[in-house]
């Protein structure tokens, strides 16, 4: 098969004939049919995050969020068929662990390994759990942005940030998960408030459904989220992960807010950003950290999008071809995306 693999880090990937993924009795061998390019692909590519134990045996084959149709299943597969359409979330789990069992997922005890979904093949263990069926009206295309970035804008907005209808929210940083979460959120009837350093992103966030937008190159970024709100944001996101979203996000809140943390941190935080400990008592302020999207949540996502009440086709800005990966990950580095870049010819 053909795929993009990495060699070095932070060396230009090649694409190459590759062995294709091997199966095991419960595993789905799936053919790739769109590959989202996520900001997490560019941190292990950078050979980020080995603070918190994510590190790549080299070559490797990256890759997390894509869909596509099963070309064949093991012997064990009872619900998964080959032909059928389905997406993978970026988290595997193993399905029978305590946190598994709890609806949690996301945070599985024994997460079991796949393959990358920058190649035309890729394997997804434990396909009867694993593999997520997508309904007829929503295509691979739409179904790959739901393997990571927008799942987790959904679960940090709609579940660990409980908005509802009315409420101010503020998202810090307009990537693809922040700009996902300004879509989410105002779809839930919520005002919201974008911020970033780039013009063109926030137009971009306006269009998403932001009722305000801030440059925090030009302003103070908690100072004017407390003058639009009129005292603050009730949840506030960080869509990034840099130690100044974090405070500003942590500072753009009213009394008794929710902040939602969403972006892992950079090789400058390393995991450790120090917090206004004084402020999140006497405000009561709550801290929310989030991962991902359990795969019980699935079902409430995609009927959102099947309904037309969610749109994750517009976040896509760019369809590439597998050769064009190396020249998306380079941009990335100066943030030079916008929205979702997905790769759609293999």
């Amino acid at each position: 098969m053909r795929a993009a693999v990495m060699t070095e880090h932070r060396e230009p990937m090649t694409v190459q004939e590759y062995p294709e993924p091997e199966i095991g009795p419960h595993d789905a061998l799936l053919r790739v049919e769109a590959c989202g390019i996520c900001r997490s692909d560019w941190h292990i590519w950078q050979g980020d995050w080995s603070w918190i134990g994510i590190e790549r045996q080299l070559p490797a084959v990256l890759g997390h969020e894509f869909a596509g149709v099963v070309e064949a299943v093991g012997s064990e597969v009872r619900d998964i068929r080959p032909g059928m359409r389905v997406l993978t979330p970026f988290h595997k789990a193993c399905g029978v662990c305590a946190s598994c069992r709890a609806g949690a997922s996301n945070v599985c005890d024994n997460p079991p390994a796949g393959s990358g979904g920058f190649a035309e093949l890729a394997r997804i263990p434990v396909a009867d759990f694993n593999a997520i069926p997508l309904p007829d009206d929503v295509s691979t295309l739409v179904g790959s942005a739901l393997g990571c970035r927008y799942m987790t804008a959904y679960r940090a907005v709609a579940d660990r940030g409980g908005v509802r209808g009315g409420e101010w929210v503020a998202v810090h940083g307009c990537g693809g998960i922040g700009l996902a979460a300004v879509q989410i959120a105002a779809a839930l009837g919520a005002q919201v408030v974008a911020i970033d350093l780039d013009d063109a992103k926030l137009e971009q966030a306006r269009a998403e459904g932001a009722v305000a937008t801030v440059n925090a190159s030009d302003h103070p970024a908690a100072e004017a989220v407390q003058e639009i709100t009129g005292g603050g944001a009730d949840v506030s996101i960080d869509a990034l992960g840099v130690k100044a979203t974090v405070l500003n996000s942590l500072m753009s809140l009213r009394k008794r807010g929710r902040h939602v943390q969403v972006g892992l941190t950079t090789r400058e935080e390393e995991g450790m950003v120090a917090l206004p400990i004084d402020q999140i008592v006497l405000r009561e302020l709550e801290f929310l950290g989030t991962v991902g999207n359990p795969h019980v949540n699935y079902q409430p996502l995609l009927q959102m999008v099947e309904h037309g009440q969610l749109h994750p086709e517009r976040l896509i800005g760019e369809h590439v071809r597998l050769e064009e990966l190396p020249r998306v990950l380079e941009s990335m580095t100066s943030f030079g995306t916008s929205g979702f870049t997905t790769i759609d010819r293999f």
